[in-house]
């Protein structure tokens, strides 16, 4: 019994000992843990308060932060967005994309937290002035108030905050001078108050601000010379002053050579003169941006002495004179260069060699000429449009291996076949090589690229032969553009494959085909240009589904196409027909920038022969162009069901009948050409009322009757009028008592202007006698390394001039 009490009374024992020592580790844990943190009532019922001050229902989930949790229930240093300090009292309120859409008052609960040290609401849709109130939260050290609609002056209160380090009011709509907010707030390590409308000038002194790290005053109204002061500051690291009005040539002064700065950006000014050798004293420089100025004089080579600097863009300036990248140090960090939009010229010189880490090159609309050195078909990324070279140098690097995504060679003066090499990188995205003068056949090698290629454009140049069949694996094509060439034979049918493809211009060319129906089923399709060719036959079959939903353009002009048109055949383009709110254009604009490179369309029109290029067009540009061909029968009622389009070209067919009153309900109708018909009947009144209808032809018709009154038809040309003879009320358009049926030389004579000017952009009709093509899409790459910007075309449409030649 002894052994197995023993065993009995050690267990308890065991026991116990473990008890006692989670016991005690217990009790020192709770004792060394700081104390629990429970929100103060006042603290509570002020957040409480300041949340129910505007009107949208904040009970819901907003943006990251649900504000479901602010109630009585849960204590407050819980919620969504708060952190307290150890006496429960709020210290930090973080807010983002939550939707106030409204003001905060002077007396806003807000101003209650006054031991706030952080405080940020961050795109809140925050309207009306900043509240002088922000000046009593004297513990701040935080105010961050970007992406909001603010406006007005920044209250001089601010300037008692004097604990301050880090301030962010940028993309608002602030306005007044800059000294006078925040001449006292000297702590500051970061200040950006970018977009906005600040002005006139910085303080004469920056360099009471000696803790500053971060400056961004870039988009505002600044103007005067150059803030030398501000590189005073040893602390500095990032400087932007972008795209304001600053003039004058530059100076860095006395620069410490300890000096942290590492970016630094006076793009989008009016700086001039030569850029000063004193920069190389910025030993720590990374990112260098002085685009968009009036900078002159050579290349600065003092650039490329400083080992640690990765990016240069000195696009958009006035240097001139031959390249010299002889300074380059041979242990240089230079990664992009873009030198784009300048005076260079001369050949690239061999030195560029020495930039062994280059990996993107912009030389783009300058005037240099020669052959390309070999040794730039190793970057990542070439562009020289614009230019005059002519040759192409050897490849100096084995390019199956190399990592080109993007090639632009367009509008140069190269000659010859299609160098084959290109074939060879497995990796190119975006290839251009449009306006030259190339020759021969498009090889089929090319489709070895395929596979990763987004843009291709071959557009005016000399090709001939077939467009290969080569689109088996190219999955990712957005935009194929061979149009101006001298292709023949038929479509190559692995296009079907090209199911993210968006823009297709097969234009100008010798394609003798039948109406490619079968292109209706890719689902991206947006653009389809098969003008001037030699396609034949219907557009229409009844056993054909129509498809193409969401094609915005169709350009099948000056073709042999025939048939006739059913009387619902419009009512089958889905995209030309439904409303388009301004949401859905920046998703459309959005995709092209994601998926192609950041291009924007442009547009070829022809006027009297003559090929007019616009570099751009409205994102919601729809268009119908039809003419040139052997269409008959009667214009469909339907066509009045595409209530988005712009423009409507038919002339030089044999429509017959009446002109449909519905075309009517086209109200954003811009540009109407229906010539050289077979019409009759009266011009509908009701065209009168589409208010952006700016050009119009209906001449050479046999259309009778009066024509209708308005401002829109009173615009008008009297050629746009011409040889139907039964139609009056010409005379306060063309100036006579009576006009019959021109004569040719009245014809002549009442013909369009040399230069005609017309308020609608990117559309445009032809009016000269034989020729009725009217628009030709193409597009143009903008660089990626910059930032965007999408604009939204208003409905004041800007005035261009068409120019025909002499």
């Amino acid at each position: 019994m002894i052994p197995s009490q023993s065993s009995s009374f050690s267990s308890i024992v065991v026991t116990l000992y473990f008890f006692f020592f989670f016991l005690f580790s217990f009790i020192l844990h709770a004792l060394a843990s700081p104390k629990l943190q429970y929100c103060r009532h006042d603290q509570r019922d002020a957040l409480l308060e300041f949340k129910h001050e505007f009107p949208m229902n904040l009970t819901h989930r907003w943006g990251d932060y649900d504000m479901r949790s602010w109630n009585k229930r849960s204590d407050c240093c819980s919620w969504k967005g708060l952190e307290c300090d150890a006496e429960g009292q709020v210290i930090s309120l973080f807010l983002f994309d939550v939707p106030f859409n409204n003001s905060l008052k002077p007396n806003s609960s807000l101003f209650k937290l006054q031991y706030l040290q952080n405080l940020t609401l961050f795109a809140c849709n925050l309207h009306g002035e900043i509240p002088s109130s922000f000046g009593n939260l004297s513990h701040l050290t935080k105010l961050d108030l970007p992406y909001n609609e603010l406006v007005g002056q920044v209250p001089a209160s601010i300037g008692n905050l004097t604990q301050l380090r880090y301030l962010d009011l940028s993309y608002n709509n602030l306005s007044g001078k800059f000294s006078v907010s925040f001449a006292n707030l000297t702590k500051l390590l970061s200040l950006y108050v970018n977009d906005n409308y600040f002005e006139p000038e910085l303080l004469p002194d920056m360099s009471r601000f000696h803790n500053l790290e971060d400056f961004d005053v870039s988009g505002n109204s600044f103007v005067g010379p150059f803030p030398t002061s501000l590189f005073t500051i040893p602390s500095l690291q990032w400087v932007d002053l972008g795209r304001n009005h600053f003039k004058g040539h530059i100076g860095f002064g006395n620069i410490s050579l300890s000096s942290r700065l590492h970016a630094l950006s006076f793009a989008g000014n009016k700086f001039d003169g030569p850029i000063p050798e004193s920069i190389s004293k910025f030993l720590n420089l990374e990112i260098l941006d002085f685009s968009n100025n009036s900078f002159s004089g050579p290349f600065p080579t003092s650039l490329l002495t400083i080992p640690s600097l990765q990016y240069v863009n000195l696009a958009e300036n006035q240097f001139k004179g031959h390249l010299d990248f002889g300074n380059a140090s041979s242990s240089s960090s230079l990664t992009i260069l873009d030198l784009a939009n300048n005076k260079f010229d001369g050949p690239i010189p061999e030195s560029i060699s020495k930039l062994f880490n280059l990996g993107e090159l912009d030389l783009s609309n300058n005037k240099l000429e020669g052959a390309v050195p070999g040794c730039l078909w190793r970057l990542s990324s070439l562009r020289l449009s614009h230019n005059s070279f002519s040759r192409f140098g050897k490849p100096t690097a084995v390019l199956h291996q190399a990592h080109m995504h993007e090639l632009r060679l367009d509008s140069n003066s190269f000659r010859g076949p299609f160098p084959q090499w290109i074939c060879k990188y497995r990796s190119l995205r975006f290839l251009d090589m449009s306006n030259n003068g190339f020759i021969g056949s498009i090889p089929p090698c090319l489709g070895n690229s395929t596979e990763s290629l987004q843009v291709l454009n071959l557009r005016n140049n000399n090709f001939s032969g077939i467009l290969p069949d080569m689109f088996v694996n190219a999955a990712s094509l957005m935009t194929l553009d061979v149009g101006r060439n001298q292709l023949e034979g038929k479509i190559p049918k692995s296009l079907i494959n090209c199911k993210y493809i968006e823009l297709l211009n097969l234009g100008s060319n010798k394609f003798e085909d039948n109406f490619p129906s079968w292109l209706g089923s890719l689902p991206s399709l947006k653009v389809l240009i098969l003008r001037s060719n030699q396609f034949y036959g219907p557009l229409y079959h009844r056993h054909i589904s129509i498809g193409f939903q969401k094609l915005r353009v169709i350009d099948v002009s000056c073709n042999y196409f025939t048939g006739t048109f059913p009387a619902f055949y419009f009512s089958k383009w889905p995209e030309m027909t439904a409303t388009l709110n301004a949401e859905d254009d920046d998703t459309y604009m959005e995709n092209f920038m994601n998926h192609t490179g950041y291009y924007r369309d442009s547009m070829e029109m022809v006027n009297k022969g003559v090929y007019t290029e616009f570099e751009k067009i409205r994102t919601d540009f729809i268009a119908i162009d039809l003419s040139g061909n052997r269409f008959c029968g009667k214009i469909p009622e339907s066509i009045g069901l595409l209530k988005r389009l712009h423009l409507l070209n038919l002339s030089g067919n044999a429509f017959t009948s009446n002109i449909p009153q519905s075309l009517a309900n086209l109200t954003t109708l811009e540009a109407l050409d229906l010539s050289r018909n077979k019409l009759s009947g009266q011009i509908p009144r009701d065209l009168g009322i589409l208010s952006f209808l700016s050009i119009m032809d209906f001449s050479h018709n046999n259309l009778e009757g009066p024509i209708p009154r308005g401002t829109q038809f009173q615009r008008q040309n009297c050629s746009s009028f011409m040889d139907n003879p039964k139609l009056y009320g010409l005379e306060e358009i063309c100036g006579k008592t009576h006009v019959p049926n021109f004569t040719p030389q009245e014809s002549e004579e009442l013909s369009e202007p040399e230069e005609q000017v017309i308020n609608w952009i990117a559309a445009a009709i032809a009016y000269g006698p034989g020729v009725f093509c009217g628009l030709v899409i193409g597009y143009i790459f903008v660089s990626h390394k910059q930032e965007w910007f999408v604009e939204k075309f208003s409905r004041n449409k800007p005035r261009i001039i068409i120019r025909s030649a002499r």
